[in-house]
């Protein structure tokens, strides 16, 4: 559903925008924002986040703009939306960016040269735009298509689209291209004109399609301590190779974070990005029960002496280094998802965990619960679908042999399914005393229907919980 913002006049909707947003968790970007293919920068005192940008209940990949959003590195859980930076289509009180295509776009990069911030725009079945603004938020003017070297054949940039592109500003000012989808490339661009490739330095296949490197798509090139990384997408996992040249060869060395196993799975992408010495990833994940209206996230990395990345896993943490469990907490920062739930919008105020049938897990990682062990209540603002049910609550595991249950929410249903509601209605919040608790854990729900419950159907929505402390 289009959130009311997008409703508003354009002078109400820039100055709406321009206001800070607080959410310390992941998706780390507010509950109504779409960034997939997010690319983290950081100019000046702040990192920005280029991505493509998609919808909720989306029935494709990506629609005709892109937003801008950034956040102070002093705060880098406050963000703030520029936007419409770039269009193929005329947005929001933004005009049309590109006369040649009303096509959707899809993953860019954006680089700083000559004091000016340059986009690449992966413009779909049409030539790859490049734009500039003098500041890193946009909006962006069109300069020209990126221009292959006279007397190239159409194939070139793969018919000038130049997939998934990711550009690299060398230290002595050389600037490199990379780009592809299931076959990778990479070239020279001219540095004064940021658009023409230099004649004589096409690479095909800079990364290989064969194991163990499997190239899929989604360039992120970076230097780091010396040495060239390109973080690319080997179809569900984001992973890395490393060069001691832009030109390669490169080394493949591993998988960085993947988009499998806990989490209803998908594409991916991403970029690493330094923030107050801190090495992060960006990803994406999906929601709505499918591979569109993705979400922006964040993971703490390590790049150790050596170079290497070590994996990772999927958490809520975004920025944040561990969840307050006496905060109000949105149920759409799960980051398991197990035996079916999955995340769904209803409205621009309205996001829950739905789905949840008999053996359903939803988990959440990591809370701290402090030093001193004291009694808990739990508060679980949920709806119920007229079924009788519980919903365990656990802690490091959903079960007994790696974790431990610390209470039980009884869902005693009413009388309506929750179907039946408009989205802002039928929630209500079910308190329960929990045991102690001390120390940093991940959190687990366990769904689990009542007897003559059949174990297909769906027991509970829900939309966010916390604890309070007993006296």
């Amino acid at each position: 559903m289009t959130p009311p913002l997008r409703l508003c006049s354009a002078a109400l909707l820039a100055l709406l925008a321009a206001l800070p947003v607080a959410r310390a968790y992941n998706p780390f970007l507010p509950g109504w924002e779409y960034i997939p293919d997010g690319e983290p920068r950081v100019f000046g005192d702040r990192i920005y986040l280029y991505g493509s940008h998609d919808r909720a209940s989306g029935d494709a990949y990506c629609d005709y703009q892109y937003r801008v959003w950034s956040a102070p590195l002093s705060d880098p859980t406050t963000w703030t939306d520029h936007g419409v930076s770039f269009s193929t289509r005329d947005q929001e009180g933004h005009k049309d960016d590109v006369d040649y295509s009303n096509n959707r776009l899809y993953a860019p990069d954006l680089i700083e040269n000559h004091g000016q911030y340059w986009l690449y725009a992966y413009v779909v079945g049409a030539p790859c735009a490049v734009a500039v603004s003098d500041h890193p938020a946009g909006p962006f003017k069109f300069v020209s298509k990126i221009k292959a070297p006279a007397g190239s054949n159409n194939e070139f940039g793969g018919w000038g689209q130049y997939i998934d592109p990711g550009v690299l500003v060398d230290d002595d000012g050389r600037v490199y291209i990379y780009w592809g989808y299931k076959r990778s490339a990479m070239a020279e661009l001219d540095p004064k004109t940021m658009v023409d490739i230099l004649p004589g330095t096409l690479i095909n296949d800079i990364i290989p399609v064969e194991e163990p490197f499997k190239f899929f798509e989604g360039f992120s090139p970076r230097k780091i301590n010396g040495v060239y990384y390109l973080v690319y997408a080997a179809g569900d996992s984001l992973v890395y190779a490393t060069a001691a040249k832009p030109t390669g060869p490169f080394t493949y060395r591993g998988a960085i974070i993947r988009n499998r196993g806990d989490n209803p799975g998908g594409n991916i992408h991403g970029g690493l990005a330094q923030v107050n010495g801190q090495w992060y990833i960006t990803y994406h994940r999906q929601s709505h029960n499918a591979e569109f209206s993705r979400r922006a996230c964040a993971e703490r990395v390590t790049i150790e002496a050596d170079g290497t990345i070590k994996e990772v896993e999927q958490t809520s943490l975004g920025f944040k280094q561990s969840l307050d469990p006496s905060v109000k907490v949105p149920a759409d920062v799960t980051c398991v998802l197990r035996g079916g739930p999955y995340v769904m919008e209803f409205d621009y105020n309205t996001r829950a965990v739905i789905n949840t049938k008999n053996g359903a897990v939803v988990g959440y990682k990591y809370f701290e619960f402090g030093p001193k062990s004291r009694p808990l209540t739990l508060h679980t603002e949920l709806r119920d679908h007229g079924l009788a049910g519980t919903i365990e609550v656990w802690l490091d595991a959903p079960n007994a042999e790696k974790g431990r249950r610390i209470g039980t929410v009884t869902i005693e249903p009413t009388k309506k399914d929750a179907r039946s509601y408009a989205p802002g209605d039928g929630w209500r919040t079910i308190s329960v005393p929990v045991e102690k608790v001390e120390g940093r854990h991940a959190l687990f729900f366990r769904f689990v229907s009542a007897s003559g419950v059949p174990t297909n159907a769906a027991l509970a929505d829900l939309r966010s919980f916390g604890f309070t402390k007993k006296k």
